[in-house]
Order: structure tokens, then sequence, then C-alpha cells
């Protein structure tokens, strides 16, 4: 019987066929697991290890929000990781992409396990309309139904990436505008708290990314957290260096008692050069682009011109004609 299970097997799916079988019962049996693993409840002594741990290491702050109108709280377990490190990673890059939201982690992975899944089924129905039209090799098996779901698996991790990238470029390009007016606004008498509140009002226009940055410094002085951990915050969301520098730049000034005019004026005059040195960097870069495509573009039509009637002439020189040119 296993013997002509097999052979059916491979009369109509090829010589993979009884491996693709086996990975289709896997599957199946995977998906048939999962339910039983997301009903799953904590054991209630793990769950009281964890909590003693936790008071025990001096967390005062959660790792991860609850939320009773989350539809995705019952499969954390699955979605999120388990490891501190790697779920701190996937929530600072996630802030630094925008996505504030308590749930950002889970959703994120649950995009991931979503789109991989969905697109991999539709590369397998994709597959068996080419199998009903005539022979699929097992190349075009493979690349059919696999590279769906590896395009859908990544991409999250691409959109959250290009994201992350959009995002602090723009704070770079309204860095040096926004210090600019945070150094009128502390000359002409405001504190440091009001001048950021009243530069992301001012710029939210043009850098809404910077303005939302500076709206959350704001707020959380007002509610009283450390100034200094306020700014050290505000540079690892913006994971920018010149942030960074900046953030170094007032820690510096508030511990040892100096003007904050004064390092202000000095460090929005090197963003102003840094902002020029960029803006010669691309110009400068420029030339070096346009060549290869000022070569695909002009020097084939070139030829074509002061060649092309030579090769027609030898072209009707060994076919026995007489050349236009004689």
């Amino acid at each position: 019987m296993l013997d002509s299970i097999n052979q059916l097997l491979i009369d109509n799916f090829g010589e993979f066929g009884p491996l693709m079988a086996l990975g289709g019962l896997g599957l199946l049996l995977i998906l048939a697991v999962l339910p039983a693993m997301f009903s799953q409840k904590e054991d209630p002594l793990a769950k009281l290890n964890r909590e003693t741990k936790a008071r025990a290491a001096g967390k005062s702050q959660q790792l991860r929000y609850t939320s009773k109108a989350d539809k995705l709280e019952k499969y954390s377990d699955f979605l999120e990781p388990q490891d501190e490190a790697e779920y701190s990673a996937v929530r600072l890059k996630l802030l630094q992409a925008g996505y504030r939201s308590k749930q950002s982690v889970r959703t994120y992975h649950f995009a991931q396990f979503a789109l991989g899944l969905g697109l991999m089924a539709v590369g397998l129905v994709v597959w068996l309309y080419m199998r009903s039209q005539g022979e699929v090799t097992t190349q075009n098996t493979v690349l059919t139904i696999l590279m769906p779901g590896v395009i859908g698996y990544m991409a999250p991790k691409y959109w959250v990436t290009r994201r992350v990238a959009e995002r602090q470029e723009e704070i770079t390009n309204g860095f040096p505008d926004a210090l600019d007016m945070m150094l009128v606004c502390v000359e002409a008498g405001q504190s440091l708290d009001q001048s950021i509140l009243r530069v992301s009002g001012e710029i939210r226009a043009g850098f809404p990314a910077l303005a939302d940055e500076f709206t959350i410094v704001s707020q959380e002085m007002k509610a009283g957290k450390d100034k200094t951990q306020v700014l050290r915050d505000m540079s690892e969301r913006a994971g920018v260096q010149d942030v960074s520098s900046f953030v170094t730049v007032l820690i510096q000034s508030q511990t040892f008692g100096t003007s904050i005019a004064d390092a202000l004026r000095v460090y929005a005059g090197e963003m102003r050069d840094k902002r020029v040195m960029r803006a010669e960097e691309k110009a400068n870069t420029l030339p070096t682009k346009m060549t290869l495509a000022t070569m695909m573009l002009t020097v084939p039509p070139l030829l074509i011109i002061l060649i092309g009637p030579s090769v027609y002439d030898i072209v009707l020189l060994l076919g026995g004609g007489t050349p236009t040119s004689y």
C-alpha cells in the first residue's frame, strides 16, 4: 500500500512528491497544534516565580503592557520574544520607526507570521494552477511556494528599516533649524522646557518626526521625570548622531553649570556647518553617479551613428551586394 501511495505521489508531483507530501502533512500538524498552544494558560507557579525574579531585580517598569481590548494578548507568548534583550531591541527599532504603540512588537511579529503564511498559501494556489496546466520543475515548485512566504515574512522588517532610515533623515535635516529656533527662544528669556515646547509647535509642519520627539521630551519633563534621563531617552529614540551629541552638550552644560545659551550657540553653528558639508558632499558625488547614466544614454547612440553605416556596408559585401558608399 505504501508503495502504491509513493508511486501515485511520484506520478502526480514528480520525484519530490513524497517529500512534498511529508512537508504538507507536517504543516497541517503544526496548524492543528497552534490553537492548543495559544489557548494554553501560563502555569501559576511559573508566573509567580517570574514576578518574584522581576521584583528582586528591581524592575520598576513592566516590559510588556497588557490591555483587555487587545485581541492578540492571549497569543503574546508566541508573538513576542521572551528574551528581554531581544524584546528591547525590537521595541527600540519600532520606536525609531515612529511606532510607539504598546502592542507594536506584538503586531510586528503577527504581521510577519500572517504575511508569511498568507503569501505561501497564495504561492501554493498558483503552483496548483501551474501544475494543472502542465509539468512543473522542482525549481519552479520551490520558487513558487517558498519564495512568496519568504517575501511576506521579510516585508515588515524591510518596511520598518525603511521607516527608520526616512525618519532619521528627516530628523537630521530639521535639527539645525530647530537648534536655531531654540537658541532664539532661550536668548529671549524662556527656559529650556518652554523653548523645546515652542520649537516643537513651530517645526511640526516641516519636520513632524522631530516635533514629536520634542513634544515627548516636554511632556516627560512636565510629568517630573529626570531631565537627564529624558534627554537620553530622546537620543535613543532618534538614533541620530547629531541628537546624541546635542544631548551630551546639554547634560554637560547642566552638570557644570555653564550657560545653556552659549552651548546652544556653539552647537547650532556646528550643525549649520555640518549641513553645508553634507550638501557639498552630495554635490561632489553627483558627477560620479551620473557617469554611468551618461555612458549608457550617450555612447550607444553615438556608436550607432558613427559605426552603423560601416557595419551595414560590411553586411552587404558579405552578402554579395553593392555597398551604398561605392
